[in-house]
């Protein structure tokens, strides 16, 4: 009688631990990017907003020939209506000019990202800065 060994099935130790570090590798790639992508996507909703807040601006610029120092000041006119749920997660500042200036939100705790974080615009350039742009914060 012949006795053939029987081969197990399974994978080694090192196999698994060659997938073990190839999915590390692409979890230390792929985490990274999709943080960005979360801030980028809080962050769209400032950016939305002070679009608004900007073209509302010009309109109570040419209106009362003043600009005006708060959202306050454009909601009282009429010009703009900002949302409960985006007054509870931003607050606006406005340092505007005939030069151009610029429109700061600044996030609060209400927001899922957590206070503290800056989205500016600066009209001048029309390009944003800070939170959920490209390289910063």
């Amino acid at each position: 009688m012949i006795q053939t060994k029987k081969r197990e099935a399974g994978f080694t130790m090192i196999e698994i631990m060659v997938v073990v570090v190839i999915v590390a590798i692409l979890a230390a790639i792929a985490v990274p990017i999709y943080v960005e992508y979360v801030k980028s996507a809080r962050a769209s909703e400032a950016r939305s907003v002070i679009g608004s807040i900007s073209n509302s601006s010009d309109m109570f610029y040419q209106t009362n020939g003043e600009w005006p120092s708060s959202t306050e000041d454009l909601e009282r006119q009429g010009q703009l209506d900002l949302k409960r749920s985006t007054k509870a997660k931003w607050q606006f500042e406005l340092q505007l000019s005939d030069e151009g200036g610029q429109i700061t939100a600044t996030s609060s705790e209400e927001m899922a990202g957590g206070g503290g974080h800056q989205v500016i615009f600066n009209r001048e350039t029309g390009k944003f800065t800070g939170y959920g742009s490209k390289g910063e914060e």
